[in-house]
């Protein structure tokens, strides 16, 4: 806790003959983060024939499962699925080599593809004709208004045929132009359609090339005119009997193609999985170097892992590797990956400390902090006992659903029942229960505290909790600076702050006639002297530095500030509560006839408005809450700059690889 996993580096030598092997069992084991050899004496390793052939076949397959995907029984959708997904099954696999595992799916693809490819195929002809023969009814639906055998509308031997359209303010100048340039060669027909002129034109063979570019110039829209023969009702009639049978051709393929997905989907879904692992095997390849006879690879790991893997290691190469382990050095720190190291109950807050960035190895990780005070905060902004208890529930339900995922959705599930256990802490302290719903029903409920009425003691309690937050940044800021030998930094940086901090909490301390006034006074000026001090160090022109003092006091007070929307969003809440409460007490007793209208519609509103008002505001809490902490708090002390742990770790969601060492 408060520090990272601690990260030991692994260099290890051993015969290609094992690199398949090896890769494999460290893919599975998911726990080295292998990193690029920069070496001169030996060269960069690289996929080998079955390697590519697994990139390729991952690509072929990605393609077969998004045909059959079309096809293939749709799982439930909806808030039930989403609460409660559905598992998905996993296939063992024992796993022989990437050799054997070529052999069996290109037999398994020489049985399936050609099946699924003629399906596709068919299935792409038969939509395809459908779609031309309805662009082809759609052109005759406008042929229609010249009542024509379409046939004449072709061109021969001796003559050229245009059908389109021209705009109406473009059509008489076309027609004159036509006349002088062709010398009155050409014969139209023209009809007057959706505010256009729909025109055949005939011209002689030897004048089309003199035509074209003054139909181009008058912008024609040119028909493709179908190769249907009759006049176009009848050829409508005979093209929509066509695309009746071409339906159920298709229908009956589609039930084929469903077929398909019932026997090979989830198969296909299963090798592409594998394939995939294979790729990614392969691509790390490049980090390798090998010689003719061995490879050497270099990584990190946690030095928790190191004996099992070393181990194992050993018991795959016959004892045939050399294994070196390093402990990090002061060069080495900014390097080093990190993974971050928490209690069970802190981990899904580490999700909020990676949204920001992880800490360098030498630094703090501020999660068990943030865990707490996101969480408080989070529950002194929404301030409502039921508000709490909804999001308690809700929290509960996504859990319970998520658990075997142990995804997203499960870890900020339980952020949520942190939060949601303060935000019942503080509704109970506030006596908040749908805002004052159950003081308007005549009931007395005891508050410690109420933000509508007593606003600026729910202010000043913001503004001493802000204080002790940002004392916390500035005490752990400290603390990582004197470690790392940054003494000055750490003197004149953080502990300034912390004997301002001090000085003003001693000096309210004294208002109230608790202490004595000369101890914070002191405090506070030995504090704001070595600020002062730490602004006076650099090398900016002495009125800069005079400036980027004010500055740089006023931005903390700025900071310190901030926490003022701790009030403000709890007096939100409590306030969108109230208003629902009052619209729901005036529109209670309204009644037509004997219908008690207003209690209807009151019920709906109360309902309704609560439900929104607990998610708007819980929103609200959701992100003000983390904005203290990433901008305020993290302020005072943390970079986020460190390099995040990035195993190479195989992807399994449908597949188990059985392993043998």
């Amino acid at each position: 806790m408060f520090k990272p996993e601690e990260m030991i580096k692994i260099e290890v030598l051993t015969l290609n003959r094992y690199k398949d092997s090896i890769l494999t069992y460290l893919h599975e084991q998911g726990v080295l983060e292998i990193r690029e050899i920069d070496v001169s004496l030996a060269q960069k390793d690289a996929p080998n024939e079955f390697y590519r052939k697994a990139a390729s076949y991952s690509i072929g397959l990605s393609r077969l499962i998004d045909f059959l995907g079309n096809y293939k029984e749709k799982d439930e959708t909806g808030i039930k699925a989403f609460i409660f997904p559905k598992l998905k099954q996993k296939k063992r696999y024992e796993y022989r080599g990437i050799e054997d595992l070529i052999k069996e799916i290109e037999a398994f693809l020489d049985k399936v593809e050609p099946q699924i490819k003629e399906m596709e195929d068919k299935i792409t002809n038969l939509t395809s004709e459908i779609e031309r023969k309805k662009t082809e009814i759609a052109i005759l639906e406008l042929l229609t208004a010249l009542d024509l055998e379409v046939e004449y509308l072709k061109p021969t031997k001796t003559v050229e045929i245009v059908v389109g359209f021209v705009e109406k303010d473009k059509f008489e100048p076309l027609i004159k132009e036509l006349n002088a340039t062709l010398q009155n060669r050409v014969a139209y027909v023209s009809k007057d359609l959706k505010g256009k002129y729909l025109v055949v034109f005939v011209f002689l063979k030897k004048d089309y090339d003199k035509a074209n570019p003054l139909l181009a110039k008058y912008s024609l829209d040119r028909l493709e005119i179908p190769e249907v023969k009759g006049k176009p009702r009848e050829a409508i009639e005979t093209l929509w009997k066509h695309i009746e049978v071409k339906k159920r051709e298709l229908e009956s393929a589609e039930v084929e193609a469903r077929n398909l997905a019932k026997q090979y989907h989830d198969e296909l879904v299963f090798y592409q999985e594998l394939m995939e692992n294979e790729r990614e095997k392969a691509n790390m390849l490049s980090n390798l170097v090998r010689t003719n006879m061995t490879f050497a690879l270099v990584g990190w790991l946690p030095k928790k892992d190191v004996t099992r893997i070393a181990e194992g290691l050993k018991k795959i190469t016959g004892g045939k590797v050399y294994i070196n382990t390093k402990t990090p050095t002061k060069e080495e720190l900014d390097e080093i990956p990190i993974k971050l190291k928490n209690p069970k109950f802190i981990e899904p807050f580490e999700m909020l400390t990676e949204m920001f960035g992880v800490p360098k190895y030498n630094e703090l990780d501020p999660t068990p902090v943030l865990a707490f005070t996101y969480s408080f905060f989070f529950g002194f902004m929404l301030t409502d006992f039921v508000y709490g208890l909804i999001i308690a529930v809700i929290a509960y339900l996504l859990i319970k659903g998520h658990k075997k995922l142990n995804d997203g959705t499960y870890k900020f599930s339980n952020i949520l029942v942190w939060s949601a256990f303060f935000t019942i802490v503080m509704g109970l302290l506030f006596g908040s229960y749908l805002g004052d719903a159950l003081q308007r029903a005549g009931l007395n409920v005891p508050a410690l505290l109420d933000p509508m009425r007593g606003a600026l003691m729910v202010l000043g309690l913001a503004l001493a909790i802000g204080l002790i937050h940002l004392f916390i940044g500035y005490t752990l800021g400290f603390i990582v600076k004197f470690r790392n030998g940054e003494v000055k930094d750490a003197v004149f940086d953080q502990l300034s702050w912390m004997l301002i901090i001090l000085g003003v909490v001693f000096i309210v301390l004294a208002m109230a006639n608790f202490i004595s006034m000369f101890l914070g006074e002191v405090i506070f000026g030995a504090g704001f002297l070595l600020f002062v001090v730490s602004q006076f160090k650099s090398d900016l022109p002495l009125p800069m530095r005079f400036l980027m003092t004010i500055s740089n006091f006023f931005g903390f007070i700025g900071n310190w500030l901030s926490y003022a929307r701790l009030m403000a969003l709890a007096l939100a809440t409590a306030g969108i509560a109230m208003v629902i409460n009052i619209i729901v007490q005036l529109i209670w007793g309204v009644k037509i006839g004997p219908i008690p209208l207003g209690m209807v519609v009151g019920l709906v509103v109360f309902v309704g408005g609560h439900i929104f008002s607990t998610a708007i505001n819980a929103l609200g809490a959701f992100v003000h809450a983390l904005r203290l902490h990433y901008v305020e708090f993290f302020g005072t002390f943390y970079s986020g700059e460190g390099k995040k742990f990035e195993p190479f770790k195989a992807k399994r969601e449908v597949s188990e690889l059985e392993l043998e060492i």
